[in-house]
């Protein structure tokens, strides 16, 4: 894949996390709806999960979950939120890169990379939120605060991505490179909803 072409997929999927974080995430924990955080996560890895069928290559989900986290912090800046969305990027990246890294992933490769990188992505970020930048929330909830986040917000992103990984690799891998062969229109696309996409999050503002 041309590097041009390779940057407009990880502008538009960062952007696409990005503004799911801060639109449906927002009305998530305003709603107060249980484990939020798990429905957005869940979300994410589908989202990472296409990406990396269209490009497959380490480093790839690493530079959406940048962009996601930049995305968040100029449009919403709550610091644990945008290392939590870098961390869950590289999490995904990680576990991805090493189960799932032929072209040719089966369903059992993809499932097993979701199930890794959610409970990897969800166990670094308690512990870097907990000791490393020290923020209140975590440091007060202590040990049982980071099992909870891991045991139980960690079990249901990767229960969900053992579904929802496969299926998003597979619409990414066969789906989308077949509609950008026929038609040059597909990343002329993805460039402006990455345009709306940075605008409506100002609007949402």
């Amino acid at each position: 894949m041309r590097k041009r072409n390779l940057l407009i997929w990880v502008l538009f999927f960062g952007s696409l996390w990005g503004i799911s974080e801060v639109v449906v995430g927002r009305h998530l924990f305003d709603a107060d709806i249980p484990h939020a955080s798990a429905w957005i996560s869940t979300w994410a890895f589908f989202i990472l999960a296409v990406a990396r069928g269209v490009m497959n290559k380490p480093g790839t989900s690493s530079a959406i979950g940048g962009i996601a986290a930049v995305f968040r912090l100029v449009n919403a800046s709550y610091v644990c939120h945008i290392f939590g969305i870098f961390l869950l990027g590289v999490a995904f990246d990680l576990a991805f890169s090493l189960l799932a890294k032929h072209r040719k992933t089966n369903y059992i490769q993809s499932s097993l990379a979701g199930v890794v990188g959610a409970y990897s992505g969800h166990l670094i970020f308690a512990l870097f939120a907990t000791y490393i930048i020290r923020n209140p929330f975590w440091v007060s909830g202590g040990l049982p605060k980071i099992s909870e986040h891991v045991f139980v917000s960690g079990s249901f992103v990767a229960l969900a991505s053992a579904l929802l990984v496969p299926l998003g690799y597979w619409i990414g891998h066969k789906r989308i490179p077949l509609a950008a062969q026929r038609s040059r229109w597909v990343y002329n696309s993805a460039l402006i909803f990455t345009v709306i996409f940075w605008a409506l999050a100002r609007l949402a503002g």
